[in-house]
C-alpha cells in the first residue's frame, strides 16, 4: 500500500486528532496509507524550541516515509497556503515525490488578492506586485504539483484515477 503524508494547516484546528483520523480514513478508501503530522507523539517534557525541533524532525521523519504528498493549499491566515505546508511541499519535490494538492479556491491569484494598478503592473496593498499568470496558486506551486480543485476527498478520487496506487 503506497503512502501518503497528509500536508496542511489541519493540525492547527480545534480537532486537529480527529480531523487526521478522518483524513487517514479517507486515504484507506482509496488504497492508500495515510501518514499525518500528529501521528508521532512528543516527549512530554519537551517544550519551546526543543519541542519545534523534535516536531520539525518527525515530520521530515514521515515525510521520507511517504511515496507521495497530499497538500491542503486552501489559504491559511491570508491569501496563501500555509509556510509549513509549503515547505513540505517543496521538500517533496525535491525528493522527487509527487505531490497533489487541493484548494477550493479556483481564482488567479490577480482575482484573489485586492490590488491597484501601477507601471509595473498590478500590485497589493504593500506595493508587491501580485502574479498574474492566471494560475490559483503561486507559481512555484502550481507548476510542479497537480491541483485539484475541491476537497481531500476529490483530491484522493484524482489521484487514484491517475494510478498512483501503482506506482514506484
Amino acid at each position: 500500500m503506497k503512502t501518503i503524508y497528509l500536508a496542511g494547516f489541519d493540525v492547527f484546528r480545534p480537532d486537529a486528532s480527529a480531523h487526521g483520523q478522518h483524513l487517514k480514513a479517507l486515504c484507506r478508501q482509496h488504497g492508500f496509507e495515510g501518514l499525518y503530522p500528529l501521528d508521532n507523539q512528543a516527549p512530554t517534557e519537551l517544550n519551546g524550541a526543543a519541542l519545534a525541533h523534535w516536531i520539525y524532525q518527525a515530520n521530515i521523519g514521515l515525510l521520507n516515509r511517504a511515496d507521495c504528498v497530499m497538500a491542503n493549499l486552501n489559504p491559511f491566515r491570508g491569501a496563501e497556503p500555509d509556510s509549513g505546508t509549503a515547505f513540505e511541499v517543496g521538500y517533496a519535490i525535491a525528493r522527487g515525490l509527487p505531490v497533489w494538492a487541493y484548494t477550493q479556491e479556483a481564482r488567479p491569484l490577480i482575482a484573489q488578492i485586492p490590488t491597484r494598478r501601477a507601471d509595473t503592473g498590478r500590485i497589493d496593498a504593500q506595493g508587491y506586485t501580485v502574479e498574474d499568470f492566471g494560475l490559483n496558486l503561486n507559481l512555484m506551486i502550481a507548476c510542479s504539483t497537480q491541483v485539484v480543485i475541491g476537497d481531500a476527498q476529490a483530491c484522493l478520487l484524482r489521484m487514484e484515477a491517475a494510478g498512483l496506487r501503482g506506482m514506484r
